[in-house]
């Protein structure tokens, strides 16, 4: 017995001899034990924005002086997702460099998780609420030992990692400010129940951005469901532009097979880059609008901004939450800045005879006070005589205030029949223009009372006539 005790003082004074770095992995100041946690908490600096150089160690006080935290300011926590080769994906340090531009004094904390993120998917799938939980213990300790409140920590979780960041808000004694999901990941979570994935509980405000929702549920790289307190969906969150066939021929001819992962993660990755590009381009940020369904947004009938139908996508989002859940939609281009400038037409057509076409191309060209974008493709999959339609047009052209524009009706094939036997006809009065960005409506005349417009023919050219603001 007495061996034993001496056994047991001696291993007392050798832990008490241990570094307080050492001993705080072990057992954290205050009683509380951190021997679980197997994530690691890297403060990157705006100087080295690629390697984990420091780590904020839970239960050691000393770790956030050794890093310099900075307690003053806000804490941004970037959780990564799924990783085949166990390494950090080339988007990490973008967004580490974006967020300490836009935040130059803030703490951007990378949480790596990379040994259980890199099993079989639905491994780390489930993985997920290990680290939600490591992530917690590690907010929590912030509060207890470092007085750092959680309403100044935001989550931004990519894939699974943001199920894994809805997780851990639903476990921090207090509730963090807010979580981004970034394309949150579909399978083995889009039918999960709420306490096993993000959800707008998880933080006092929740933004999702879907990017890569095609497929069937629940095989969808991406969520579909909303989950968040604004859920949005760019180009309708099935499919992203520039990550088609030809770009992948593209990169592929210039990079070789290096490269392929990057277009199949192409649509689901591009959630991170509209983020990080809501972040260096404040000044014009894109702009999404509520709607209910994606078929009706691209007949241009949600563009209305009036009780918060439309809000910035990224960082200035406008925190609302509303009782159920808030799905909005917007166009981008395929690569950085991404804000394009969305319109609204709606166009009667008139005609003596009656008349009929589906899938008919239309070009449209709009000229304004600064700029002017020209022939702006649009199908319109049914064209009747005496019937109205509307439909969203988009521009990458900041055109400014607009004075006039032109509507041309493209022909068939060189080879088709109809272009030989019959040339239909359609007689337009007026064009109206809703705007989004500027949510002012306007009203183009024909020069002539009535333009004719012939199909293959010159284009019809309207004048503006009339404009008012939306709001007023």
């Amino acid at each position: 017995m007495k061996s034993k005790a001496v056994l047991l003082v001696a291993l007392g004074v050798w832990l008490q001899s241990l570094p307080a770095s050492h001993r705080g992995v072990t057992a954290a100041q205050g009683g509380k034990d951190f021997r679980n946690i197997e994530s690691k908490f890297a403060l990157r600096t705006p100087e080295d924005t690629v390697e984990d150089t420091c780590h904020l160690i839970p239960g050691v006080t000393e770790s956030a002086a050794n890093c310099h935290f900075n307690y003053s300011s806000k804490t941004f926590m970037v959780i990564h997702g799924w990783t085949v080769t166990g390494m950090y994906e080339s988007w990490v340090p973008k967004l580490v460099a974006a967020l300490y531009k836009r935040e130059p004094d803030s703490n951007v904390i990378v949480v790596d998780w990379l040994s259980r993120a890199q099993h079989h998917y639905p491994v780390s799938a489930g993985h997920t609420k290990l680290v939600g939980k490591d992530v917690a213990q590690f907010i929590n300790w912030m509060e207890d030992e470092l007085n750092y409140p959680p309403n100044n920590v935001h989550l931004l979780g990519y894939s699974l990692g943001a199920h894994a960041a809805g997780i851990a808000g639903s476990l921090t004694n207090k509730k963090v400010n807010r979580i981004t999901g970034l394309d949150p990941a579909g399978p083995n979570f889009e039918y999960a129940e709420a306490p096993s994935r993000l959800s707008p509980d998880d933080a006092d405000f929740v933004d999702v951005l879907h990017t890569f929702t095609r497929g069937s549920p629940d095989r969808s790289i991406g969520i579909q469901k909303p989950i968040g307190h604004v859920d949005i969906y760019p180009n309708g969150g099935a499919f992203q532009p520039g990550c088609n066939i030809g770009e992948a021929i593209r990169v592929i001819a210039e990079k070789g097979l290096a490269d392929v992962d990057q277009l199949v993660k192409c649509s689901h990755e591009r959630s991170i880059h509209l983020f990080i590009d809501s972040l260096l381009n404040e000044a014009n940020p894109s702009k999404a609008y509520r709607c209910n369904s994606k078929e009706a947004f691209d007949k241009g009938l949600c563009l209305s901004c009036r009780k918060n139908r439309c809000n910035n996508l990224g960082y200035e989002i406008n925190k609302v939450r509303t009782k159920r859940n808030s799905k909005m939609y917007l166009k981008t281009r395929s690569q950085m800045p991404y804000k394009v400038f969305h319109y609204q037409m709606k166009i009667h057509f008139s005609g003596t005879e009656s008349t009929t076409k589906t899938n008919q191309v239309f070009e449209i060209s709009l000229y304004g006070t600064l700029a002017e974008s020209e022939n702006i493709p649009v199908t319109l999959p049914e064209v009747s005589t005496n019937k109205t339609y509307s439909f969203l047009i988009y521009t990458e052209v900041d055109v400014g205030e607009l004075l006039m524009m032109k509507l041309k009706w493209n022909s068939d094939s060189y080879f088709s029949w109809s272009r030989w036997w019959s040339s239909p006809t359609f007689a337009i009065d007026k064009i109206r223009v809703k705007a989004g960005e500027t949510q002012k409506k306007v009203i183009f005349c024909s020069r002539n009372k009535v333009s004719y417009l012939e199909k293959g023919k010159a284009p019809a050219v309207f004048v503006k006539c009339y404009d008012r603001s939306l709001n007023r």
